[in-house]
C-alpha cells in the first residue's frame, strides 16, 4: 500500500475521509477521540500546502436533519488547530466555489454526507460529484472501512488515493497483533452482538494462547456446552444456535465464565444473586461476570505479552452489573504487555473512567475492527491496493 508522504499535495485539493461520527447530546460532543486522532494528518497535508477538504458523515439523517450537521465539528477542529472552515453542502455549486477559492493550507470541512441517500447507495453519480473537490483522496476513517460508500470506494476509483496515518496505524497494529504477537496473546470477547462475534471468535482461537469470552455471547456458549439451562429463548437466539456450534466449543483456548451475576429477565433489581453458572435458574439470566472468574481472567491477562479487547463482560451499562468490565480494563491497563482495545462500548466504558492513556492502542473502528480480525477483506481498504 502506498503511503500518503509518497503524494505531492502541495497546492493540490486533498480530500480526506475522515469519522466524525461522535456522540453529541444537546449541542455538546460526547467523545473527542476520533476527531483528535484525524488531526496528525490533517496538520501533515496543510504544512505541506495542500488545500484540505475534509468529509465525514454523522448519525442516520432523514434528510438534511439540522440535528446532524457537522457545524460542530468544524467549531471543535477550528478551535483546536485554528483555520477550520465549514461549507453548508458536501456536493454542488456552492460547494465547489467554496473548494476553488481555498488557499494552500486551507481546511474546509463539508455537510453530512448522509445528508445524501446516495452516499451510502455508493452512487456514481454522486462519488463523482464528492471527486470535484478533490485532485487527491486520503482515506482516514478507519470505522467505516468496512462498508462501500461513495465517500469510501467510490471516489476512490476515481482519484490517485493514500491512507492517512491514523489506517495506516490501524493496519500496522492489528496486522502485527495478529501475525506476529509477542506471547502469550489473550484475546478478550465480550457483548451482545452475537452475530458479528462468531468469525471474529473462530478466528481468534485459531492465533490466540487463551480466549476470554464475557457477555451474552458467552451465556449463549455455556447453554450449547450443557453448563446452563435455558428453555425458553427470543427468536434473535434460536436462529444463532447453529451458527454459535459452528465454534470449537472442545478448545482448551476457550476461557469461559465459572460463575455470574444472576437477576430476573425482567431486571428487577430488588432480586440478584452471585453463583456458580451451573446454578441458574430458568427465571433469571447471566448480566455479569462473578467474582471467582473475574480472578480466574485476571491471572491469565496479567502473564498476557499482547491483548485485544473487544466488547464489556456484562450488562455495563447498568452500575450493578459493571464491576466484571471495570475490572477486566483495570487488568488490562496494569499489565506490562501490548493492549488494543476497540468497539464502541468498550472505549465508552474506558472514557468513562478517564482512562485513555493507560492502553497501547486505542482502535477507532467497531465493526471494522470486528470484520480486520476476523480476516475479512474490508473495501476501503481493498481499493486503495
Amino acid at each position: 500500500m502506498k503511503s500518503l508522504k509518497e503524494a505531492d499535495v502541495k497546492g493540490k485539493k486533498v480530500l480526506v475521509r475522515c469519522d466524525f461520527n461522535v456522540p453529541i447530546d444537546t449541542g455538546t460532543i460526547g467523545d473527542f477521540y476520533r476527531i483528535n486522532q484525524a488531526i496528525p494528518t490533517i496538520e501533515y497535508l496543510r504544512k505541506k500546502g495542500a488545500k484540505v477538504v475534509l468529509i465525514s458523515h454523522l448519525g442516520r439523517p432523514e434528510g438534511k436533519d439540522k440535528k446532524c450537521s457537522l457545524k460542530i465539528i468544524a467549531d471543535y477542529l477550528n478551535g483546536k488547530i485554528g483555520n477550520v472552515n465549514f461549507c453548508k453542502d458536501c456536493v454542488g455549486l456552492d460547494t465547489e466555489k467554496a473548494v476553488n477559492k481555498m488557499a494552500d493550507g486551507d481546511v474546509l470541512l463539508l455537510e453530512n454526507l448522509r445528508f445524501y441517500k446516495e452516499e451510502e447507495a455508493n452512487d456514481p453519480v454522486f462519488s463523482e460529484k464528492l471527486a470535484k473537490s478533490a485532485d487527491i483522496f486520503v482515506q482516514e476513517g478507519f470505522s467505516v472501512c468496512h462498508r462501500e460508500h461513495a465517500s469510501i470506494v467510490g471516489v476512490a476509483k476515481i482519484r490517485p488515493s493514500y491512507p492517512g496515518f491514523l489506517l495506516e496505524k490501524e493496519i500496522n497494529v492489528l496486522t502485527n497483533a495478529l501475525s506476529n504477537p509477542k506471547r502469550p496473546l489473550v484475546s478478550i470477547v465480550g457483548g451482545i452482538k452475537l452475530e458479528t462475534k462468531i468469525k471474529l471468535l473462530k478466528n481468534l482461537l485459531e492465533k490466540s494462547d487463551y480466549v476470554l469470552v464475557g457477555g451474552k455471547i458467552a451465556n449463549m456458549i455455556l447453554v450449547l456446552k450443557g453448563l446452563c439451562v435455558r428453555d425458553n429463548w427470543s427468536s434473535e437466539e434460536a436462529g444463532l444456535l447453529e451458527v454459535v456450534e459452528q465454534i470449537n466449543l472442545t478448545s482448551p483456548k476457550l476461557q469461559l465464565p465459572i460463575d455470574g451475576v444472576m437477576a430476573l429477565k425482567d431486571l428487577d433489581q430488588k432480586y440478584m444473586r452471585i453463583g456458580g453458572v451451573g446454578t441458574l435458574r430458568r427465571e433469571e439470566d447471566i448480566f455479569d461476570i462473578g467474582p471467582e472468574t473475574i480472578e480466574k481472567f485476571k491471572s491469565i491477562i496479567k502473564e498476557a505479552g499482547t491483548i485485544i479487547w473487544n466488547g464489556p463482560m456484562g450488562y455495563s451499562e447498568v452500575s450493578v452489573f459493571s464491576k466484571g468490565t471495570t475490572e477486566i480494563m483495570k487488568a488490562v491497563a496494569e499489565n506490562t504487555g501490548y493492549a488494543i482495545v476497540g468497539g464502541g462500548e468498550t472505549v465508552e466504558a474506558i472514557s468513562k473512567f478517564k482512562m485513555e492513556e493507560r492502553f497501547e492502542h486505542i482502535s477507532t473502528g467497531g465493526g471494522a475492527m470486528l470484520d480486520f480480525i476476523s480476516g475479512d477483506s474490508l473495501p476501503g481498504i481493498k481499493i486503495l491496493g
